[in-house]
This record gives C-alpha cells, sequence and structure tokens, in this order.
C-alpha cells in the first residue's frame, strides 16, 4: 500500500522493529540492513589496516562522488564530500565571495546553519514569510529582485515539508543577475532533483536524512564556474599528485580536478564512506521518482485520516510528497510527543507543526497506530 511497486522492498529493507512506527526521517533516518551490514564490514577492515593500501585512499571515495552526482543530475566532478551543511555553506560563503552588506535572501523560520554562515560573513539578511493562504514560492518571487546578491532556499521548508518551486525561483534568480544556494538535506533522496534544469552556484545536503546514510557524510555541488576557488582547510589528499604517497613532500600548489579541493580532510572516512555507499547504492536501484511516489502514497494517507481529527496539513500541492506538517492546537503541542511514544509512535515537533516524515518502512499499521495516539491527543 504505502509503498507501491517498492512494496516488496518496504519494511523488510530496514532495521525498524514490528513495534516501532518510525515517522522521523527528516530528523534521523532508519537505517537499511545492508547499510549495517556494510559499516560492519567496515569496521572489521579498519581492524586489518595492513589491508588497506594506498589506491583504496581514493577508489570508495571516487564511487560515492559519483552516485551522490548521479542522485542530483550531475557528474563526479562537481561534487565535493563534506562532513555537514555548516561546512558546506561555509565553502559557498568563500567562494561566492559573499562580502558585509550583499544582500542573502532566505525564507522565515529557515534551519540555522545557512542563516549563521550569512551572518558570519557581515551579509544583510531578506527574511521572507508566508502570507495566510499563500505559499514559499510567491513571498521569495514577490521579495526577489536586483537589490538581492544571494537567494539561498530549500526545496522544502524544514519544519513542515512546504514546498519551494524551485524552477521559477531559479529562473528568477537567474533573470535579476542573483546566485542560487539549495539546502537539500530535506528534500535529496526523496524528491527528484536535477541541477541541469534549476542551474543553481551551490546545493548542499547531509547524508543522514533523506539520503539513509551514515552521521557525519554530506555532498556539495558547485557549478563549474566556483570549482577554482580557495578551499576553507588545505589538506594533502587535495592537491594534484597525491596518490604517490612517496612524493607527497614534493609541495604542489595545484589541486586535484573538479570540486575535489573541496573535500574535507580525513574524506577517506574507512568506516562511514561504506555504508554512505551501500545507502545510495539502495536509493538509485530503487529510484528517487519511485521513491517520492511511494511516500506520496503514504503522506497521502495520513493526511486523509487525521484530517478527521481536525489536524490540517495544507494544500497537497503545496508541499512535498515526504513530509507533512500538522497543525497542532497549542494545548497538545506539549505532550504529543510523550503520548506517541507511549504507543510506539515516533515523530517530531517543530513550530506549531507535528512533523510526519515516513519512508518506505512504514505500513498500515503504523499509520493507524500514529492516526490512533493522535485521536487520544485531540480528544
Amino acid at each position: 500500500m504505502t509503498t507501491d511497486s517498492l512494496a516488496p522492498t518496504g519494511r523488510a529493507a530496514f532495521a525498524v522493529p514490528e513495534d516501532v512506527a518510525y515517522f522521523n526521517t527528516a530528523n534521523l533516518s532508519p537505517q537499511l540492513h545492508t547499510v549495517r551490514a556494510a559499516g560492519v564490514a567496515a569496521l572489521d577492515r579498519r581492524g586489518q589496516p595492513w589491508t588497506i593500501g594506498a589506491a583504496d585512499w581514493f577508489t570508495d571515495v571516487e564511487r560515492l562522488r559519483a552516485l551522490a552526482g548521479a542522485l542530483v543530475g550531475a557528474d563526479a566532478e562537481g561534487i565535493a564530500l563534506v562532513p555537514s551543511t555548516s561546512y558546506g555553506f561555509a565553502v559557498t560563503a568563500r567562494v561566492l565571495d559573499v562580502r558585509p552588506g550583499d544582500r542573502v535572501l532566505v525564507l522565515a523560520e529557515e534551519y540555522p546553519s545557512g542563516i549563521y554562515t550569512w551572518r558570519a560573513a557581515g551579509a544583510d539578511l531578506l527574511t521572507v514569510g508566508r502570507n495566510p493562504g499563500g505559499t514559499w514560492t510567491d513571498a521569495v518571487l514577490a521579495a526577489l529582485d536586483e537589490r538581492v546578491d544571494v537567494v539561498s532556499v530549500p526545496p522544502v521548508h524544514w519544519t513542515d515539508g512546504a514546498r519551494v518551486d524551485l524552477e521559477a525561483v531559479a529562473a528568477r534568480t537567474r533573470e535579476v543577475g542573483a546566485r542560487l544556494v539549495i539546502d537539500g538535506s530535506q528534500a535529496i533522496g526523496a524528491m527528484p532533483f536535477d541541477v541541469g534544469a534549476l542551474h543553481p552556484d551551490a546545493v548542499v545536503t547531509v547524508g543522514y536524512k533523506w539520503l539513509l546514510g551514515p552521521f557525519g557524510l554530506g555532498y556539495l555541488y558547485l557549478a563549474p564556474e566556483h570549482r577554482d576557488g580557495a578551499p576553507i582547510e588545505q589538506n594533502w589528499i587535495l592537491r594534484e599528485g597525491s596518490e604517490d604517497f612517496a612524493r607527497l613532500v614534493d609541495y604542489r600548489d595545484t589541486y586535484q580536478p573538479g570540486t575535489r579541493r573541496f573535500d574535507v580532510g580525513e574524506r577517506s572516512q574507512f568506516e562511514l564512506v561504506p555504508m554512505a555507499i551501500a545507502a545510495l547504492e539502495q536509493i538509485t536501484a530503487w529510484g528517487v521518482e519511485r521513491i517520492a511516489a511511494s511516500l506520496a502514497t503514504t503522506t497521502g494517507a495520513v493526511r486523509r485520516r487525521t484530517a478527521d481529527l481536525g489536524l490540517d496539513a495544507g494544500r497537497p500541492e503545496d508541499v512535498g510528497p515526504h513530509v507533512l506538517g500538522l497543525r497542532l492546537p497549542e494545548s497538545a503541542r506539549g505532550g504529543v510527543l510523550g503520548a506517541l511514544a507511549a504507543a510506539g509512535v515516533y515523530a517530531s515537533v517543530r513550530g506549531d507543526a507535528l512533523r510526519v516524515a515516513p519512508h518506505l518502512h512504514v505500513t498500515d499499521d503504523d499509520i493507524d497506530r500514529l492516526v490512533d495516539a493522535l485521536a487520544t491527543c485531540s480528544s
């Protein structure tokens, strides 16, 4: 039901016990069995360092880079491996040369990592909010003019999944001569995304949410015109010829090609990279369009059944397929998570909304338990 053609590989693919109804992927993804197995094997391998050769510092990393690029319509040359969104934003602010007084357009109540980065750069933030009945797209387009230097937006708002029409925003951004930065952490892996259609300057995403990977590995895409910039750290593996360990003391000013110069130090992460590869291979095998369609079926069922409880999730066309923000009465916000947990149901409260973020593991029984627990809170 909830996973359509992906149903045979849904719940069985995840390490989620039958007595747990987990709706919190937007916080931290449930773990795939294949990712866990890759992690165990990686730890065993790391325990035998004599089996790790010079080439191994590079081969898995390049496999991961190519997989991440393919998910956003890019090749490996455009992807840097970063540990967090804040690191990706820091690189972006540097290569875009954001200076004090530059105007950066952001959404109200946006995730803090980007906000703090733009503030640290001295930018003037133009914060836009939704009017009642309006959309984030309406708000962005109404404020976006030639005075804006950078547009920094996500595909969906992190608190409730409310969608931003990135194609419309990207077109207007180019029209006014601004630059486009996208935080894809709450969308990439669960919604189709194509840098070829959007032409962003930068896209950053974590790997531990909708990309189903380990904590501490994320991805940064930079447009070709920004790949010659200065990285925020200098480490040996980013330099040209670093594959030849015997010649590392022949110091070089030139970097590895593409976006590799922006990789975080110790990027080879022998314990984590195999886990991230296993996660992206599974997402690739399922296909993001099929994942999105399956998740839309799940969130649609939740929407219909919670509407009977008087909980508003906004118009279906205004939200992503994978996240719902159920507006809670103020009297219910303090105790809802405890009531859900008592029933073995897990979600998040963000702002005034209960954020419901399923993945392919969610079943009809999980939805029943969520709705029954919410009915108890609402009564």
